[in-house]
C-alpha cells in the first residue's frame, strides 16, 4: 500500500473530463494538465475541437476532489524537454516525487518519448488506469467529441459521465417566440469550440427543463440570425418562473435537424411537437 504521506499526483489534458478521467483523477491530490491542446503546438492542423473550455476543465478536475491543479503552458520550449527533464521540473514537487496516476495511452517529453513504464524504470511509483468503457469500446475524448458532431448527445453524456454544458451570454431576442406562443431566452455562446450540429434539443437550465434549437431560424429569411444562437424555451414555466438569462444549460437529447419552414404556423404546429416529445 502506497505511503499516506507520499501525495498522487494524476496527468493528462482531461478534456471534458469524462469517466475515464474522472477513474485517474480519483483519490489523486493533485493534477498537472496544459492549458491548451499540445496539437496546437506540435500540429495545429490536428488540433482537436474542445469538449470542454479551460475553466470549467479545472472546475470539474477540482469537482474529483483534487485539492490543487497546476495547469501549464504548452510551448514549443517545454515540448522539446526530453522525458528526464520534463518528469525532474514537473513532476517533483519540494517534499519529493509522487505517486503518478495516468491513463493507459499517456505520453509526455519530447516526441512523446516518455510514458509510465520508462517513469517506473526511474524509480517512480505509478498507477496506469485502464480505459473506462462504453457499449463495448474504450471511452475516449476523440469518441465523445465524435458523438456530439453527430448530434448523439445521449451517448456523450454516458461517456462523460455528466451533461454536455455550454455557457452564454444573453442576447435581445426578435419578439417571434413570444408572438409565436413559445418565449424563449436567448444566448449566444461565445465559448463553444465543439462543432455541434444545428437543431432541437432537450436541455436544462438552473433545473429547469427546457427545449432549445441552436441555430440561424432560418424560417425568418432575412431576419436569420447571423450567426448561430441557443434560444430556449421552457414549456412548463410562466413567463414569472422561466429561469432569468441562463450562464449554463446541460444538454439532455437531440430532438431533431434544424430545418426552413414554409410558414410561421407551419413552424408553431413543429415548436409544439417539440415539446410534447
Amino acid at each position: 500500500m502506497r505511503d499516506a504521506a507520499v501525495q498522487s499526483l494524476a496527468v493528462g489534458f482531461f478534456d471534458g473530463v469524462h469517466r475515464g478521467h474522472q477513474a485517474i483523477l480519483a483519490g489523486a491530490d493533485r493534477a498537472l494538465t496544459f492549458r491548451r491542446h499540445p496539437l496546437t503546438v506540435l500540429a495545429p492542423e490536428r488540433a482537436p475541437r474542445l469538449i470542454m473550455s479551460l475553466d470549467d476543465r479545472l472546475a470539474a478536475i477540482r469537482a474529483c476532489g483534487v485539492k490543487e491543479v497546476v495547469a501549464l503552458d504548452f510551448t514549443p520550449e517545454l515540448a522539446a524537454l526530453p522525458p528526464e527533464a520534463f518528469a525532474a521540473q514537473y513532476l517533483d514537487s519540494p517534499t519529493g516525487r509522487p505517486h503518478i496516476r495516468c491513463g493507459a495511452n499517456w505520453h509526455f517529453g519530447k516526441g512523446g518519448a516518455g510514458d509510465a513504464d520508462g517513469l517506473r524504470a526511474h524509480g517512480y511509483s505509478v498507477t496506469t488506469v485502464p480505459y473506462a468503457t462504453w457499449d463495448g469500446a474504450p471511452i475516449s475524448s476523440s469518441r465523445i467529441r465524435a458523438a456530439l458532431a453527430a448530434g448523439d448527445v445521449t451517448a456523450a453524456n454516458a461517456m462523460l459521465g455528466h451533461p454536455f454544458r455550454v455557457h452564454g451570454e444573453p442576447q435581445k431576442g426578435k419578439g417571434l417566440g413570444t408572438q409565436l406562443g413559445f418565449p424563449t431566452v436567448n444566448l449566444r455562446l461565445a465559448d463553444l469550440d465543439i462543432d455541434l450540429p444545428r437543431g432541437v434539443y432537450e436541455v436544462t437550465a438552473d433545473g429547469v427543463r427546457g427545449v432549445a434549437n441552436y441555430g440561424v431560424a432560418p424560417t425568418l429569411g432575412d431576419r436569420r440570425w447571423p450567426t448561430p444562437m441557443l434560444e430556449i424555451h421552457f414549456p412548463q414555466c410562466a413567463a414569472a418562473s422561466v429561469p432569468s438569462a441562463p450562464r449554463a444549460v446541460d444538454f439532455v437529447r437531440f430532438i431533431r435537424r434544424e430545418r426552413r419552414f414554409a410558414t410561421l404556423d407551419a413552424l408553431r404546429a413543429q415548436i409544439a411537437h417539440d415539446c410534447a416529445l
